[in-house]
């Protein structure tokens, strides 16, 4: 992913008011990120720990999408869950389920899309090896790096179209 900054972020946001996304709270440290390690930029809100972000680039633009996270879900730490994007097994709270407001008349009407993401959003980077889950390594794959990377954002391509879809 190319290297975003502020107001490119701020302007991207597609399930959100402009005045919503003027006061999302940015990752820190934005001009320091592994960028060339990024497919998309994914986030959590520092000042509010039930909303994430998602910025990535589709057909040329970039696309922003606010996300909540369901609060109050009790995990076992025996029981491993898996990231519905990029496959990452993690264990006890390592996933969590986000829901995202749908674009248009359908989102003012409070219908929202949801998915199993990894709690802290760093998908890129767990399927590159970047970052470990707390179950260690990766599950072995047959798939190189690149084609993980492409089902990853196939995977998030799926998301991203029910949340824009405005029926």
């Amino acid at each position: 992913m190319r290297p975003i900054g502020e107001n490119d972020i701020r302007g991207s946001f597609v399930n959100c008011s402009k005045g919503e996304a003027r006061r999302l709270g940015l990752p820190r440290g934005l001009d320091e990120l592994p960028w060339d390690d990024l497919d998309f930029l994914g986030w959590r809100d520092p000042g509010a720990p039930d909303r994430g972000y998602l910025v990535a680039e589709r057909e040329g633009r970039l696309v922003g999408v606010a996300l909540r996270a369901t609060q109050g879900i009790r995990r076992s730490f025996t029981k491993s869950t898996v990231c519905s994007v990029c496959l990452t097994g993690h264990p006890g709270s390592g996933v969590a389920l986000f829901s995202a407001r749908r674009v248009g008349a359908a989102g003012r009407q409070g219908n929202t899309v949801g998915v199993y993401l990894c709690a802290d959003l760093a998908c890129p980077l767990y399927v590159r090896g970047k970052r470990v889950s707390g179950l260690g390594a990766r599950y072995r794959e047959t798939l190189s790096q690149e084609e993980q990377v492409d089902r990853m954002l196939s995977n998030l391509g799926v998301f991203l179209d029910q949340v824009l879809r405005e029926d």
